[in-house]
């Protein structure tokens, strides 16, 4: 189905969080890096909500302490200590990090603040110890061009990333504070995007610049995208935590859809007048319908010696089915809600219960007992008494929400680009003062000294790749994308090999020894830079690079010449080289009488695949010919 995004009034902002390669955590001097194996240190908590100075509750805090969860942490004593345990206060923001902050708002045209606070915003979901992320804003106003637009970049923000989640059991959910604490830049654009690939664009372009400073760090999980989404007639929802730029797209194209579905909804219940007075918190308890059932899932709940609570929506049937989104149904959205407010593992409804292995017996026995007919769904939880009945109450809720059209809410993101309910939106009484960290004033000739050392804009960089060294804009782009434009420097500067080919090795050829499965992070630059070195000292050939790279990726230290003996890759001289093609003549003799001087291409396929990159292409060919020239005038 086409879609016309414009029509329909699209606004999209993004707020991207990248994490900042410094040397400490933002408040503390703790190595900013994961740690893998055991945990040195464990400790358990339960957070709660707390009000505002104005009395009020976050509602999201509150969502997450409805819960009911206890938090198990885990850490080693070199990428945590009492500070990440709110043992200890934090220790003043690491300058390191607000330098590339800086830097990165002054590449935004950003106006910085003249001073900067840090602030709590309240996270009580375990992902912080303290119950809170500490944040502080670093610049306002700025702006960036992306395909000739203005891109409103509304503020740039440094704060702390949060706990990585480990796992979940019941009502227990282990963290690792390792990531907490490292420094995270988030920007935030304004909701001028109006189709789904624009989104992305302007993604990239932010990529591009933070990855231009040299100063962030690379690889799944150290940036994240948010995007905040809505459409006309819909709702602005905000969508999290979608790590991979191409499926920004397809989030964006996934939600208006979504929208769209629940839109039609709306309209079909209010065709169907069906008013919230309707919608009754009136639950019954079913189990004995299913003592005998053949439904695995609900078999195994009453030996379990849970209930069966079932609560009748009015007027919805047909609708639990309906689908949303490829693979999300609206009973999907209230399983959703029932999860999370219910911590139940999910509910079954009339609209498919079939389909479990329920009998039209039991059906109809189902729909008798909760007072529903053929024009009503019956929606059933099984578990204990209480979270059956808060996850009903969330689904009575949720519909009641569908009556109106598409409710505002923060939603996750799946792999495939699809997203599931995560928590309420977030309310004003979100944010209060850091009492612990002092403000730092930002002067002017701080920032003087950082305009003086601003790295090259990655359009002016691309336009002097190509002036400089004769790259075309595609090798240019992808030195760029990949974060070779220095590297690729240094080698053309270091070396004898011309900037093509240097261009091409680090992109084309890199990228398909990726795809193979070389591990091409296992190299460092001066390997890089030496492989090139030899290869314009023409101690090996061009060809040879690949397979050089393989050996060096599994050999760590070793340097190129070791595998360049290793490989037999050495170059021969001109005249082994001459030595060598004689034997070739000789041994296809017949091939040259039968085709004459059109053996040439044969035999040079020949040669170039069992020399393997001994010797230079258009040397084999030169001497080829001179040699078969001569043979045949012989």
């Amino acid at each position: 189905m086409k879609i016309d995004y414009h029509a329909l009034g699209l606004k999209v902002g993004l707020e991207c969080h990248q994490q900042l390669a410094t040397r400490g955590k933002l408040f503390c001097n703790c190595k900013p890096h994961l740690f893998k194996g055991e945990p040195e240190i464990i400790f358990l908590r339960r957070l709660r909500p707390t009000q505002s100075e104005l009395g009020q509750v976050d509602p999201a805090a509150f969502f997450e302490f409805q819960k009911g969860m206890k938090i198990l942490y885990e850490a080693d004593a070199e990428t945590s200590c009492l500070v990440e345990m709110d043992e200890e206060p934090p220790h003043d923001l690491n300058r390191e990090a607000l330098d590339v902050s800086l830097t990165i708002a002054l590449m935004m045209n950003a106006k910085p603040v003249d001073e900067i606070y840090v602030m709590r915003k309240i996270v009580i979901d375990g992902s912080n110890t303290t119950g809170f992320q500490r944040t502080c804003v670093v610049a306002v106003d700025g702006s960036i061009n992306v395909d000739g637009k203005n891109v409103p970049i509304q503020h740039i923000c440094l704060e702390e990333d949060a706990a990585r989640k480990m796992g979940e059991e019941g009502f227990l959910i282990r963290y690792r504070i390792d990531r907490l604490g490292i420094p995270l830049v988030e920007i935030t654009t304004g909701p001028v995007m109006n189709t789904p690939e624009e989104a992305e664009r302007v993604a990239l372009a932010i990529g591009k610049i933070l990855r231009s400073t040299r100063r962030v760090k690379r690889g799944i999980g150290t940036i994240r995208q948010d995007l905040n989404i809505s459409i006309r007639d819909g709702a602005l929802v905000e969508i999290k935590g979608v790590q991979e730029l191409e499926l920004i797209s397809k989030v964006v194209e996934y939600e208006v859809q979504r929208q769209l579905s629940l839109l039609k909804i709306r309209d079909e219940l209010r065709q169907r007048d069906l008013r919230e007075d309707e919608l009754k918190e009136r639950f019954v308890d079913v189990t004995s319908v299913f003592r005998e059932t053949q439904c695995q899932i609900l078999q195994r709940a009453i030996s379990q010696g849970k209930i069966i609570l079932a609560v009748k929506l009015p007027k919805i049937a047909g609708l639990l089915a309906f689908e949303l989104t490829p693979g999300l149904r609206f009973g999907g959205e209230l399983a959703d809600r029932a999860r999370f407010w219910g911590r139940v593992g999910g509910i079954l409804h009339t609209d498919e219960l079939k389909s479990y292995g329920v009998s039209d017996k039991e059906i109809s026995e189902l729909r008798r007992s909760a007072g529903a007919g053929e024009e009503d769904a019956v929606v059933i939880v099984a578990d204990k008494i209480e979270n059956a009945s808060d996850a009903l109450k969330a689904v009575v809720e949720r519909v009641r929400e569908a009556i109106n059209g598409v409710p505002e809410e923060t939603r996750a993101a799946n792999p495939d680009g699809t997203t599931r309910y995560m928590r309420p939106r977030p309310g004003a009484a979100r944010m209060y003062p850091e009492t612990d960290v002092p403000p730092i004033k930002i002067t002017g000739e701080h920032l003087e000294r950082l305009r003086a050392q601003l790295p090259e804009p990655p359009g002016d960089k691309i336009k002097r790749l190509m002036s400089s060294y004769g790259l075309n804009e595609k090798l240019a782009r992808q030195l760029l994308d990949m974060e070779y434009d220095n590297l690729f420097e240094v080698a053309v500067k270091e070396t004898n090999v011309t900037p093509t080919v240097v261009a091409a090795t680090l992109t084309e050829t890199f990228k398909a020894l990726k795809r193979e499965g070389v591990k091409i992070e296992n190299l460092t630059e001066e390997q890089i830079v030496e492989i090139f070195k030899i290869v314009g000292l023409e101690k090996t050939s061009k060809e040879s690079i690949p397979e050089i790279v393989r050996w060096l990726t599994k050999h760590e230290g070793s340097n190129p010449m070791e595998a360049i003996k290793e490989l037999g890759l050495t170059m021969l001289s001109e005249e082994e080289l001459k030595s060598l093609i004689e034997e070739y003549l000789d041994k296809n003799k017949d091939l040259i009488a039968e085709k004459k001087l059109g053996a040439l291409g044969g035999l040079i396929g020949i040669i170039m695949k069992d020399l393997r990159g001994k010797a230079k292409p258009e040397l084999v060919n030169k001497i080829l010919r001179e040699k078969l020239a001569e043979r045949l005038s012989g």
